[in-house]
């Protein structure tokens, strides 16, 4: 958040979130930066976090209404390592083994006030995951804890450079989950030389198996028969859901292609204060969730969320594409993405074609941190190449077509999702 980077619209500040959530009068304050110092765009990131594009001169100003909201580091040398990704329902999730949210207040105090970890890469990151049923299981992380059961008893298994649907390498007991953490870092720290600023660099020289077994000497790790998390098939982030609490249900809210206005955030805010716990969370599918709504009320929030031009419905092909800023507003971009991709989705919507999609204007994909079951990558303006998801292949995955037009790309998912042949 101190730091603003530029592009061609303008500065970016990122406002990195606790857990993904922030009060309604943070959110506001939030609104009102970003419409007096900026362009007005606020943008919900694939970490769980917001940034504000378009930022002019008045970069201080910003900043300093922002830290006035409370939304800033606890110290400035801690402010690029705050990188912790929670599920969205923490603590209010139906499926959750434990509420995290204590252990990971924990971990983000670690991560600001001990002076060593602010030599770690602002892109290294660790996941926390209690076994909701909203929890994003795909986004690869430097460190990731994941809640499990074995013997009656919550243990924590944890994984190194990838993400809780892989088996975990070793597990401890919930109250070692804060010394594993700290154990991990400091031994990557120990043994990392300066270019190796992840996790995955260090592991491409380091067995893994020595690497675990020096993080026992210093945390006891727990024996543990295999387990795998698995996601679950429902898109838990868009409408209501029920909480734990009885009569209570979240609210998930999709902006389109991730971009909200000062209205919008305004809006939703005041949703927050008059019907839910008076705070906003924000996921890693760029969407926003309402905690806290009585039952009875839904329906009634819901339609005010959709009438502030959020998408509330999982039928609604938009709530299911992605796009990077694109030649807009990226120097990098290929192709004007986020049209393009309100282009395919009304194409899409005309054929009642539903599928999770990702348009990237350039190989670094930006807005997904993990693969889509469908990747449109940009090679020049209104033309991508098209790739299906294929687990045992890098990258966006199998290469199905090249040099397509927006209107070529909707016809060809048109055909496939006629064959029999599951694309």
């Amino acid at each position: 958040m101190l730091r603003i980077v530029q592009a061609l619209d303008g500065g970016i500040c990122r406002i990195k979130l606790n857990g993904g959530s922030i009060s309604a009068d943070q959110a506001v304050a939030v609104a009102d930066a970003a419409q007096r110092y900026a362009g007005g765009v606020i943008e919900a990131t694939n970490r769980a976090n917001l940034q504000i594009r378009g930022i002019g001169s008045e970069q201080a100003g910003l900043i300093d209404s922002l830290l006035a909201a409370g939304l800033g580091p606890r110290t400035a040398a801690g402010d690029d390592v705050r990188n912790l990704m929670l599920s969205p329902s923490a603590g209010i999730d139906r499926q959750m083994l434990f509420d995290t949210r204590p252990l990971a207040e924990q971990i983000l105090d670690s991560l600001q006030s001990h002076p060593r970890f602010h030599e770690l890469s602002a892109k290294f990151a660790v996941q926390l995951d209690g076994g909701e049923g909203l929890a994003m299981l795909e986004h690869h992380h430097d460190l990731w804890l994941s809640a499990g059961e074995q013997d009656g008893e919550c243990l924590l298994g944890f994984g190194l450079a990838g993400c809780p649907t892989d088996a975990p390498i070793g597990a401890v007991r919930l109250d070692d989950g804060h010394a594993l953490v700290v154990a991990v870092l400091e031994l990557f720290l120990d043994l990392a030389r300066p270019d190796q600023a992840r996790m995955r660099h260090l592991l491409a020289e380091q067995p893994l198996a020595g690497f675990v077994t020096k993080v026992a000497e210093r945390v006891p790790l727990v024996s543990i028969a295999y387990w795998q998390r698995v996601a679950s098939p429902e898109a838990l982030h868009i409408g209501a859901h029920p909480q734990r609490e009885t009569a209570r249900v979240y609210i998930g809210a999709v902006p389109t292609l991730g971009r909200l206005d000062p209205a919008m955030l305004r809006g939703a805010a005041k949703l927050a204060r008059e019907h839910g716990d008076g705070s906003l969370r924000f996921t890693p599918w760029q969407s926003l969730l309402l905690p806290g709504i009585q039952e009875s009320a839904a329906a009634e929030v819901t339609h005010s969320l959709e009438n502030l031009g959020l998408r509330c419905s999982a039928d609604d092909a938009l709530a299911h594409l992605i796009a990077c800023t694109g030649s807009a507003g990226c120097g990098k971009g290929l192709s004007d993405t986020k049209s393009d991709a309100l282009q395919l989705a009304a194409l899409r919507q005309r054929h009642g074609q539903i599928l999770d999609l990702h348009l990237s204007g350039c190989p670094r994909s930006c807005a997904a941190a993990h693969i889509a079951p469908v990747t449109l990558l940009a090679v020049s303006p209104g033309h991508y190449d098209l790739y299906f998801r294929d687990a045992t292949l890098p990258g966006f995955g199998a290469l199905h077509a090249r040099n397509l037009t927006i209107e070529a790309v909707a016809a060809l998912l048109d055909a496939c999702s006629r064959s029999p042949l599951d694309a």
